[in-house]
């Protein structure tokens, strides 16, 4: 059997294949398009091992999504290709459109197509997972009652719309047609392998060079945080075992508001890798805040503990001090994704806070 893993070479994507392999023989086909934020050296460890077929391609790309699924005969495909970042589709909401919405159509019907083919036991097994995030659901009130997975849909940024649209593709593919989906939204990941746009990564390699470390506003926006490699094995468990045309919420049940993870990063920095200049917290700079930001994101994960009994298997104090001592030890990976496009990017996003 082999499963179809798309966006396999991004962050989460490509922690999802590399701890797959780990503990499956399983072959992965990872069709990624290798934007700015997929790098094929998440993917080192892998090199020469049959079980891990890499194509580059987007999912729109019918024809091309279509002689994979022909070829490799999938019985699942997972579905992280996505555009993911806020700023990023302030600035420019057409490519978040283009492979969020119009992309997972593409791929939605492809899939459709192949399984509609498939017959017996194959068919009734084959599933469909698509991996979403918990900012479809808006903001939350202090106090209010965390996102569970009947919240009503009220995306604030094009990034979130666009997710929000992709869902709503997803569970009508499943609606309309029969196709077998699973969908999981989850709250913040962090972990390796993080390109350093997202707030966690940022202020580590921002801190390490002795960079300010912007934090919007007054930083008190709460968001809850979830370890990469927890965000995995429950995307494995739902696979698995969850129930088809379900929605599953996947948080780490760690709320805490941005600048206190800020100055978590500060003090783990402070005692493992400690500046000449003093505390790495002096580099705090409080800039403007970005339009549209969502207070606060808290995910209610009660059902897929429920139901399929995952749990994380980290707190925020042991995930966030192995992210932080993953990058103290991978400062080659760092410099690598670090190119000029990264750094014109860094500059056009905060310069004018």
């Amino acid at each position: 059997m082999t499963v179809l893993v798309t966006g396999g070479a991004g962050f989460i994507g490509s922690n999802f294949v590399l701890d797959w392999l780990a503990q499956s023989d399983e072959p992965i086909v990872n069709l990624d398009a290798l934007t700015y934020a997929g790098n094929l050296h998440n993917l080192d460890s892998l090199r020469g091992d049959a079980r891990h077929v890499f194509l580059q391609g987007d999912i729109g790309d019918r024809a091309l999504v279509d002689r994979l699924l022909a070829e490799h005969r999938p019985r699942a495909i997972v579905n992280f290709a996505a555009e993911s970042h806020v700023d990023r589709s302030i600035h420019g909401p057409g490519e978040f459109m283009r492979t969020n919405v119009l992309g997972t159509f593409a791929l939605l019907e492809a899939a459709r197509g192949y399984w509609g083919g498939m017959e017996g036991d194959a068919k009734a097994s084959f599933r469909f997972l698509h991996v979403s995030t918990d900012e479809v659901y808006g903001s939350l009130a202090p106090g209010a009652p965390a996102f569970t997975e009947s919240h009503p849909y009220e995306p604030n940024s094009p990034y979130s719309a666009s997710k929000a649209a992709s869902d709503h593709l997803v569970r009508a593919w499943h609606h309309t047609y029969g196709l077998p989906v699973l969908t999981t939204n989850c709250s913040n990941n962090y972990g390796p392998y993080h390109f350093p746009e997202k707030l966690i990564p940022l202020m580590i390699v921002n801190a390490l060079a002795g960079k300010p470390l912007p934090v919007y506003g007054d930083g008190m926006q709460v968001r809850d945080w979830l370890y990469v490699k927890d965000h995995c094995s429950a995307i494995r468990n739902v696979l698995a075992r969850g129930r088809v045309g379900e929605t599953y919420n996947v948080g780490g049940w760690n709320e805490k508001p941005n600048i206190e993870i800020v100055k978590t990063i500060c003090a783990l920095l402070d005692e493992l890798r400690p500046s000449t200049q003093g505390s790495y917290a002096r580099l705090i700079t409080y800039v403007k805040d970005r339009p549209g930001h969502d207070r606060r994101y808290a995910i209610d994960a009660r059902k897929i503990e429920r139901e399929l009994g995952w749990r994380p298997a980290e707190t925020f104090d042991t995930g966030i001090r192995k992210t932080v001592q993953w990058y103290l030890d991978h400062a080659d990976w760092v410099a690598g994704v670090q190119s000029g496009g990264y750094r014109d990017w860094v500059a056009k996003n905060y310069a004018a806070r």
